[in-house]
């Protein structure tokens, strides 16, 4: 590979990890070609993708991004995951993809620039994705006049039913 291919990759890599939300550093090694393709269209289907490329590539494309803090982790056989949208998608893609393939073993993990521990990814892996937490978001606001408005007709209603007990009771005194 040339000079001018190199500083390509790196420029690619760099807009790449300056657009990331969450960054996943893993080792594949040991993999099948068949396996990777295998993560990289379930990636595709969230907006994100996996990246394989030398590890002083990966470290000269990474500094002066929020994924610096990740440089310590590139060595030996690298992928790194790369997510432009909602992080929580590709999170349960990949630790549901290491539990499946043991080669598959994630290093390391940034959220938003911030390094976190691969705990903290698994857990992200196990909350409701954006679509599920904003319907459950409307269903709150839905239920919320709703029973605003249950509580509201609550008074007039009892006091209805009073009148209306205190009608027939002088109905049976007056028969």
């Amino acid at each position: 590979m040339n000079r001018d291919d190199k500083v390509a990759i790196v420029s690619e890599l760099n807009d790449s990890f300056n657009r990331a939300k969450l960054t996943v550093v893993a080792d594949y090694c040991g993999l099948k070609v068949s396996e990777l393709q295998k993560i990289r269209v379930e990636l595709r289907d969230c907006d994100s993708e996996i990246r394989v490329a030398k590890n002083t590539l990966l470290k000269r494309a990474v500094t002066d991004t929020g994924n610096e803090a990740l440089s310590d982790d590139f060595s030996g056989t690298t992928a790194v995951v790369l997510s432009y949208a909602d992080p929580v998608g590709p999170a349960k893609v990949v630790t549901k993809f290491a539990d499946e393939y043991k080669k598959f073993v994630i290093r390391s993990a940034a959220l938003d620039g911030e390094k976190i521990a691969v705990e903290k990814l698994e857990a992200l892996s196990k909350l409701p994705t954006k679509e599920v937490l904003l319907g459950q978001l409307l269903s709150t606001w839905n239920n919320v006049p709703t029973g605003l408005v249950q509580v509201l007709s609550g008074v007039p209603r009892t006091f209805v039913y009073a009148l209306q007990a205190l009608k027939e009771k002088k109905e049976a005194v007056d028969n």
